[in-house]
């Protein structure tokens, strides 16, 4: 029997495998079966705290806002102040409101008494 020369497909998707997990450590970056094991479990987990990472922004946001809201200045909770925020129409998500928080104390008073009036 002839001898057959195999393409150059499976080597292409090997390659492309190894590239993706060549960061991996050990045979989870040198070993064909393991890295592919290794690069759909990497996979699942990007995939899960995609939705894990926003959560915990949108906590960090609420924490920011919530300390500096309950500080000396402003003399309500973050409930109250995101609770007339919506009354008043006024559209600043909670990233905003953190940012101005964090940077510029002052500005947030101005919104809170501007809110309360």
């Amino acid at each position: 029997m002839t001898r057959v020369r195999r393409g150059y497909i499976a080597r292409r998707r090997r390659t492309k495998i190894r590239l993706f997990a060549s960061t991996f450590i050990g045979a989870h970056s040198r070993l064909t079966r393991t890295t592919t094991q290794q690069k759909m479990r990497a996979l699942v987990s990007s995939h899960r705290d995609k939705g894990r990472q926003k959560r915990d922004f949108r906590r960090l946001w609420i924490t920011r806002i919530n300390a500096v809201t309950r500080e000396n200045r402003v003399f309500y909770s973050y409930s109250r102040l995101i609770h007339n925020l919506y009354k008043r129409q006024l559209l600043l998500n909670r990233k905003i409101l953190a940012q101005i928080a964090i940077s510029n104390k002052n500005c947030l008073y101005m919104i809170s008494n501007k809110i309360i009036k």
